[in-house]
């Protein structure tokens, strides 16, 4: 049997694991108003469960850990908040003007941006993604460019050198990009790095930063960082978005803009 203080401290690290899981995120200074223990014990606390990989340290506390570098096949992600995606696709159209040039990075969110396009009479799309340009190619009003590169057969996406040095010719009025992961301390992320590269110089490129995503990817963290929020100009998302989340992004200097569910 533990003794009394290793009982206690057992007992408060369960109790400090199951309210990350409930919020997603956790401050030391009220853990420990909660506890009645000093700050100093619970960064302890906080440390030793970082060390075992139950949860990520960020600054003034932790979040929830989340598995990294999963990269969805393009049909398995489909199939995901496809209400959510077509609302937040709807409402991005309506960000772009006629006879601009823009840039939508592949996934599913930025698909049904696409699907939007028709009623345009002048615009241009730079794309990476075969699906994409797929459901440009009915729009006859619609000047088409497509990045080269190699494919990733998972997004549909061509990626690589060749790729940023071909988007690198161009400066573009916005961009639009879906992500894995958008959380308001570390940034936004992507499992792939060389999609993460790509993301980057799509976002130089650009007068105005869209980040197109349902809620359900906020407080995650995927493999590899594309940019931190300060260098995002709008989120567009569904009405899910956590308040933290909000008011972090809003102190960010990020428009949000939230699609009615």
């Amino acid at each position: 049997m533990l003794p009394i203080n290793k009982q206690e401290t057992a007992s408060r690290r369960a109790s400090i694991l199951t309210q990350l899981e409930e919020h997603g995120q956790i401050n030391v200074k009220q853990l420990s108003e909660y506890f009645k223990v000093s700050e100093v014990t619970i960064r302890n606390d906080l440390n030793y469960l970082d060390n075992k990989n139950l949860l990520l340290r960020s600054h003034g506390g932790a979040i929830r850990q989340q598995r990294v570098g999963i990269d969805y096949k393009l049909a398995e992600k489909t199939k995901k908040s496809q209400t959510e995606k077509q609302k937040i696709g709807r409402l991005a159209a309506e960000m772009i003007k006629n006879g601009d040039t823009i840039v939508l990075d592949s996934g599913t969110t930025t698909a049904e941006i696409a699907k939007n396009l028709g009623r345009f009479d002048k615009l241009t799309v730079i794309t990476n993604a075969l699906n994409i340009a797929g459901i440009l190619a009915d729009f006859g009003n619609i000047r088409v460019i497509m990045l080269g590169g190699y494919l990733r057969a998972n997004s549909l996406s061509l990626v690589g050198p060749m790729a940023e040095s071909a988007l690198r010719q161009y400066y573009v009025d916005k961009v639009f990009l879906g992500v894995d992961g958008i959380d308001s301390i570390y940034g936004i992320s992507t499992p792939n790095i060389e999609e993460a590269f790509l993301n980057r110089a799509m976002i130089e490129m650009a007068k105005e930063v869209f980040v197109v995503t349902d809620s359900s990817k906020f407080k995650k963290r995927s493999f590899a960082l594309i940019v931190p929020v300060q260098d995002i100009d709008y989120v567009i998302t569904d009405s899910g978005l956590p308040e933290d989340e909000k008011k972090n992004l809003q102190n960010a200097n990020v428009q949000i803009i939230e699609a009615d569910r």
